[in-house]
């Protein structure tokens, strides 16, 4: 993304979330609570799945909301997918993640044949994952 399409993307997320907080350069983590869990119901690691399957996400200690949904211990879910990184802290993850602002609790999948890896991590109103960061384990599944 280039320096222009940054400062676009930020000025879309400041003036369309109101209410975000920053520090210094980055924006602010939305708290969570300390038994929040997100994991991915179906496929289970190791699973042998079709190149099109369906992913179900699940959460526990907290609520589901759209993208932009001002509710505490509430959030949405991003699906990573065939990396084991992490996003930052304090920072809205960007388009190497998909992203379920709808409040989505499943989406179907098309992925090439071969091994893969999936993870969820719950996301505030802005995108931004909550701090303590919740994610799930990593899933290993392969398309045949």
């Amino acid at each position: 993304m280039d320096n222009k399409m940054k400062s676009v993307f930020w000025f879309v997320i400041l003036c369309i979330l109101p209410g975000v907080a920053i520090a210094g350069d980055k924006m602010v983590s939305t708290p969570s609570p300390a038994e929040a869990k997100v994991y991915i119901i179906s496929p289970t690691d190791g699973a042998e799945v079709n190149e099109t399957f369906t992913v179900k996400f699940g959460l526990t200690g907290m609520g589901v909301a759209p993208a932009g949904t001002d509710k505490a211990n509430t959030g949405h879910h991003h699906l990573i997918i065939d990396s084991e990184a992490l996003p930052k802290l304090g920072v809205p993850m960007g388009s190497d993640v998909k992203h379920f602002g709808g409040g989505q609790t499943e989406t179907s999948l098309t992925l090439p044949k071969g091994k893969h890896t999936l993870r969820l991590v719950l996301g505030d109103m802005s995108h931004i994952p909550h701090e303590p960061m919740v994610y799930s384990e990593l899933v290993t599944i392969t398309v045949k």
